[in-house]
């Protein structure tokens, strides 16, 4: 299946199925985890990169662990709307676990999601070094969050 839009994301997800949300970064991939009413994007622990393989892997069992039916990516773009070389290694990353799963992955434009995970974290007083720790999962929930609030609002029309 490899990716959908968020509309096709629409149609074929059942009720209380969770879906999970990616910051795909170069040392570590930021995880979150929508709840079963698909309300509520919650971050979990980062996943420290080692190698392709290592990391499909690791990705896989969390998503069997947490009964994920589908990851939303956030998408790289550039500011001025172009996609730049973490797009395209985005778009490989994919390529590549379609490979290794059928879990489909919806794109989700995340332009500005890391300075807004930030934000929230400054606003609640998180120390420096812990938002080094937790910024590519908050990152990854913005992104998540984002997603699920579109699902809702096409489930409303």
């Amino acid at each position: 299946m490899a990716t959908v839009t968020i509309e096709e994301l629409a149609a074929i997800l059942e009720p209380g199925q969770p879906i999970a949300g990616l910051d795909l970064g170069t040392k570590t991939i930021g995880l979150s985890v929508s709840d079963l009413g698909r309300r509520i994007a919650t971050p979990r622990p980062v996943l420290k990169r080692v190698k392709f393989g290592i990391d499909a892997e690791t990705l896989l069992s969390f998503a069997e662990q947490e009964k994920v039916v589908a990851f939303v990516l956030g998408l790289p773009i550039n500011m001025d709307g172009s996609a730049g070389p973490r797009v395209q290694a985005t778009r490989a990353f994919v390529r590549s676990m379609s490979e290794r799963t059928d879990i489909p992955f919806v794109y989700w434009d995340e332009r500005l999601s890391t300075v807004a995970a930030e934000r929230t974290l400054i606003e609640m007083d998180v120390s420096r070094k812990k938002r080094a720790e937790r910024i590519d999962s908050a990152a990854a929930s913005f992104i998540l969050q984002g997603a699920l609030d579109r699902l809702s609002a096409l489930g409303r029309s």
